[in-house]
This record gives C-alpha cells, structure tokens and sequence, in this order.
C-alpha cells in the first residue's frame, strides 16, 4: 500500500516534489493516496505532455486542463474506483486527495464539454501519445531488462462487453446476454503490460473484421528495436484473414479454433504417442493433430494443437449450459452417460505458426497460449 508523508502543515516537499514513501497505511490520509504514484510517473515520464504532444490542442483559448491533463485526470478517477462522469465530482470533493493528483480534477460538466471536442484524429493520438511513453519507460529501464523486452513482444488481443444504463446513451445495443453496452477492443503488450491500440464498439459487433487493423496500430506503438512480434488471439478471431495478414507482417501467431465436427474428426485420430503432458495443468496433455481449415494458408506452416484435460464422470458439468460442457466430445459424453466409462475428455484447440517440432517446443507453445487471459 502507498503512503505519503504528511503533517499538520500538508504534504512535506523536497527539492519541490512529495516526498513519497511506501509502508503501512496510515489512516490519517486519504483513503486515495495511491494517486500520488501517478503524479510521480507524469514527472519522470512525462506523461501528459507527451499526450498534448500527440493529441494537439483541443480548445482555442490555452488555460485549463489540456488534452493530456484531462486524460489523466479521467485516469486517476478511474484508479479511485469512479466509473461514471460524476465520480470526477466525488475526486474534487476530497480536498487532501487534490494535493497529490498529477492535475486538478475538473468538474463532471467540465469533463463532459472538454470530452466531446476530441475529434477521431485526435482521439488516434493518444494511442501515439502512449507510444511515446513507452520509448521513453524503455530507456529508463536496465539493460538486462530492456534486452529482454526488445528480443520478443507478445500482443494479445481481445473484447469485453461493458454495461451502461440508459436508452439514450450513444451506439449502445443489446449483447447476446440482453444487456445494453458497449465492446472495447483492446491490444494489449502482454510482456510490458500496457495497452497499446484500442477501439469502442457496438456491443454486437463482430472485431474480427477489424484485428488486422488494430494489430497494426498496436505494433507501431512498441518501443523502437522490437526484434520479434508475436500475437495471441481467442477462439473469437478464429478467422483466415487475421492469420493471412499475421503471415504477411512477418508476425508470429496463436488463434484459438472455434470446435466443429472437423476438428472433433482430427482429435479422434490423433496418434496415442503424440500426447504429451501440459505444463503447469493437471491431467492435461497436448498434441499435434492434422487439421487446416480451407480457407486457411497451407504452405506457411501452420498447424492445430489440440489440448484434452481429463474430467472424472462425477465431475461433469450437469448444467445443460455449462461452458465446459460443451467441450467434451459428444461421442464421449454419451458413452459417459450410459456408465459405460469412468473419465471424459475435455477439448480445445489452437492454430499457429509458431515452431511445435518438438514435444518441449510443443508444451511450451501451448502454455505460452494460455496465458492470454492476462489481458
């Protein structure tokens, strides 16, 4: 936990910045004084100029809170546990807290008009803004550590469905679940832990159609001298072209694979010798199974990896709608239900151009996969 040092006079000051220290939490302070970490991370990196720098000027007087400002004050909010505009209004309230925000929180109605100027150019901005930041973390960081992250660059891409409240909120619809929300879609640097490239979409939007795209714009936000790009998609992107465009940029690749009776085929033939055991996953194994589908590349050599676990009979989902449930093989999950077997198998299955030659090779592609979920 964050403390700050603090008195009767305020926040103790030297050579002009807080003096911070970490230990205990000290009840006397606000209950946000994790917002002082943000403050030193604006100074030593720069963060909000770096935003004004690439987002430009969003109103025509120069007084107030800029772009980059702004921006970091909706992020301390959201840090505060504030999930709606009125939640900066909470932010001015708490007077200590103030002292030690990067900038002063403008007011719900102040955010709201400053929010709505950005323009589509500007709002790519600070995507390119973040870039920026992140050269500049790399030079900070040691050597071992910047050598490290230049040798290879996991992205991870994925969505999530965000709630909102309200017939009139803009672009809002419906999901699958009946909720009305929004889709943010994210590229996410996996090895550096910061997002790189981001969209907001409608909440029935397919982001397939978009990936390539936004893995683009990912990748030119990586420090400068990335010597490798590799990228880890879930079964929601299971689609040739993002495989296609991965190939072409020279880019490393794991899409999960959507199960259909074709690939249920491939697994069931698959020889017993080439199951080997997962890493760090109990009663789990994985192998090479022969299946492409057609639309796929066939002369760049990509492959499925098919991963089974094993699940006791007394353990299956009774769920008719249970997730893992419709992992598990039909063929099994009958003879399962007639007692004429004591386990089943669980299935999922990745395609990848990443080198799987070996059992070792093969264990670890699999396991660097899973940890997708990161994100």
């Amino acid at each position: 936990m964050l403390s700050v040092s603090a008195s009767s006079r305020g926040v103790y000051r030297r050579r002009g910045f807080r003096r911070v220290r970490f230990g205990a939490t000290d009840p006397r302070l606000t209950g946000h004084s994790g917002v002082a970490a943000v403050t030193e991370a604006d100074r030593v990196l720069g963060i909000a100029a770096a935003l004004d720098g690439a987002i430009g000027p969003i109103k025509e007087r120069d007084r107030g809170l800029t772009a980059g400002g702004l921006l970091l004050s909706m992020a301390c909010a959201q840090l505060a546990g504030e999930d709606f505009l009125v939640g900066m209004d909470r932010r001015r309230a708490d007077v200590a807290g103030q002292l030690l925000e990067p900038v002063p929180t403008p007011a719900a109605t102040t955010t709201a008009q400053l929010a709505k100027r950005f323009t589509p150019t500007q709002l790519a901005g600070i995507e390119n803004g973040f870039g920026t930041v992140n050269a500049r973390v790399m030079r900070l960081l040691p050597a071992r550590r910047q050598t490290q992250l230049l040798t290879s660059a996991t992205i991870d891409g994925d969505t999530t469905d965000v709630e909102v409240y309200g017939p009139k909120k803009q672009d809002a619809v419906y999901n699958y679940q009946g909720q009305r929300a929004y889709r943010p879609h994210i590229a996410f640097w996996a090895d550096g832990g910061v997002t790189l490239s981001a969209d907001l979409m409608k909440a029935d939007e397919d982001p397939r159609p978009v990936a390539a795209q936004l893995l683009d714009r990912a990748i030119t936000q990586l420090p400068p001298g990335v010597a490798k790009v590799r990228c880890r998609w879930d079964a929601g992107y299971f689609a040739a072209d993002l495989a296609k465009h991965c190939i072409t940029r020279g880019v490393e690749f794991a899409i999960g694979v959507k199960r259909n009776t074709a690939v249920v085929r491939a697994c069931r033939t698959a020889p017993a010798g080439g199951w080997h055991p997962a890493k760090d996953m109990d009663h789990t194994e994985v192998a090479v199974i022969d299946y492409l589908p057609g639309s796929w590349p066939n002369n760049a050599g990509v492959v499925c990896i098919a991963r089974r676990t094993r699940i006791p009979v007394e353990l299956m989902p009774t769920d008719p709608r249970a997730r893992k449930l419709r992992t598990i093989d039909k063929a099994q999950k009958a003879l399962a239900l007639e007692g004429k077997i004591d386990y089943v198998y669980g299935y999922s299955f990745i395609l990848t151009n990443l080198d799987v030659s070996t059992p070792a090779k093969l264990v670890e592609v699999e396991h660097w996969y899973r940890y997708r979920t990161d994100i």
